[in-house]
């Protein structure tokens, strides 16, 4: 008993000074952001990681020095990594509470003319979700406040657009809510950015005079599933044809991919090229591959022509090696097709940029995804393809509609990033007004727009039956061009 209370009377002022400082510490983190008067924009994190802090240091060095960066449920642990990530947030003049966000956006309140930028980004997607719908509750009728919820979860969508449908009353909502799934808004970049160069330039004639497009796919996790259902159709475009290889460790990634996609796998559609008006595609997925393995090296090497690879294997050591590797087995075949590999760390993306071996030769792979490019300023708050789809959601629908249903986002994004392919490619007519195209263009552009159509549906899900039912995901125009009526055939006009 002696050494017990000997114990806890060393320890009881050390634990009250911890207790006095955190105290004081939210009090002074507290009256700084009272005081921020000059500072009209205010960027509140749900928490201090890698990617808000990338994204906080891309805000601050967009010339936006009056803002005010405010990190939330922050803990100093006794942790070398913790420390330094708290010190480069100091570094750009953060406020950092060990509050959670709710409580520190309370702050804010009756400020109203502070511009809000709410992130909820924090590792753990449901709690980011569980935050933004108390955000919601308290704030919906707050003006210039803007809500960015990080989630890949399908659930994410139904909850925080049903939280927005609930009113007390019939005055409207003013709070922009915006749900970021970060999987698919890199494969969007990619298509956008690189993929007329990536998978149209590369493509090459095939015996038929038709360009083929022959596409790798490493990895069967949600970056290779969503960059598989994306290339059926942005590969979907007069001239040309695809097929899809994808490989995964998984026994049932074949099973599982057909459960989400029914009718891309239908035999009646995948691998024909013969229908006139109709997707022109084929996707194959190869299961229990490991890509360490000679039996995955035999099977690369039975493949058509590659002419374009991607990889996602899930982490940054898998990806370079395996990328590096398949450079190495197309150079035996005597072709060069483009590699992309998702590589997260920033330092290691800068540092492969333009590898070569000793001898000089460059592997020329292109290293994607990594924490810098993907959470900056011009990626999660001024993408240009989100303007671009955004346009195209005006000509028909509200601009609230586009951010709070995933249909008429993912929709206007494909619709978006494919008319610029489009552009590319150099479709007849497309760059002239409806008005200005002769008959043969305008009904051409017409079926390849449908065919499209038909090919991003079947991504997401959709087969054909007789009478539209979103909740079953059929539609009655998921047929060849010819056999839609007249009314539904002119809808498809770019």
């Amino acid at each position: 008993y002696s050494i017990f209370f000997a114990i806890l009377f060393v320890l009881a002022p050390v634990g009250t000074f911890t207790f006095v400082l955190s105290f004081f510490k939210n009090l002074t983190a507290s009256f700084r952001c009272v005081f921020s008067f000059k500072k009209p924009q205010v960027y509140i994190f749900s928490e201090l990681n890698e990617k808000s802090l990338e994204l906080a240091k891309s805000v601050k060095e967009n010339a936006r020095k009056k803002c005010l960066i405010v990190y939330t449920d922050v803990f100093e642990k006794n942790e070398e990594k913790s420390y330094e990530i708290i010190e480069m947030a100091m570094e750009l003049g953060a406020i950092c509470f060990k509050d959670d966000m709710v409580n520190v956006v309370d702050l804010f309140l009756r400020r109203k003319r502070k511009i809000l930028n709410i992130f909820a980004i924090g590792e753990d997607h449901t709690e980011n979700v569980n935050q933004a719908l108390s955000i919601i509750s308290k704030f919906k009728y707050r003006d210039n406040t803007h809500l960015y919820v990080f989630s890949t979860q399908v659930e994410s969508e139904f909850l925080l657009s049903n939280a927005l449908d609930k009113r007390e009353s019939d005055k409207p909502f003013k709070i922009k809510l915006r749900r970021v799934n970060e999987v698919q808004s890199l494969i969007s970049r990619t298509l956008f950015e690189t993929g007329y160069e990536s998978i149209f330039e590369t493509a090459y004639e095939n015996e038929r005079g038709v360009k083929k497009i022959s596409a790798l796919i490493i990895g069967m996790g949600q970056h290779g599933t969503e960059m598989t259902k994306a290339l059926a159709w942005f590969c979907q475009m007069d001239g040309y044809e695809a097929e899809v290889n994808a490989f995964d460790l998984s026994r049932v990634a074949e099973t599982k991919f057909t459960s989400q996609c029914p009718e891309l796998m239908d035999e009646r559609l995948n691998g024909r090229y013969d229908i006139d008006g109709e997707t022109k595609f084929k996707i194959t997925i190869h299961t229990s591959m490991d890509v360490k393995t000679g039996a995955f090296d035999e099977e690369i090497m039975k493949l058509p022509r590659v002419t374009y690879v991607f990889v996602a294997l899930g982490n940054d050591e898998n990806n370079i090696s395996t990328a590096i590797k398949l450079r190495s087995l197309f150079e035996k075949q005597g072709y060069h097709p483009k590699i992309q590999a998702i590589v997260y760390n920033s330092a290691k993306e800068e540092a492969l940029s333009g590898i070569t071996n000793f001898k000089g030769q460059e592997y020329d792979i292109d290293f994607i995804g990594d924490m810098k490019t993907s959470y900056s300023e011009s990626v999660i708050l001024d993408s240009d393809v989100e303007e671009l789809a955004l346009a195209r959601h005006m000509k028909w629908g509200k601009e609230e509609d586009f951010w709070k249903y995933g249909y008429n986002y993912k929709s206007s994004i494909a619709s978006a990033i494919h008319k610029v392919m489009k552009e590319k490619c150099g479709i007849p007519g497309i760059n002239k007004d409806k008005s200005e195209r002769t008959e043969e263009e305008l009904w051409a552009i017409r079926k390849l727009e449908h065919c499209r159509w038909n090919a991003y549906m079947r991504s997401e899900g959709y087969c054909f039956a007789s009478k539209r039912n979103d909740l079953a995901k059929t539609h009655h125009c998921l047929v060849a061009f010819d056999e839609l009526p007249l009314e539904e055939q002119i809808k498809d006009d770019d």
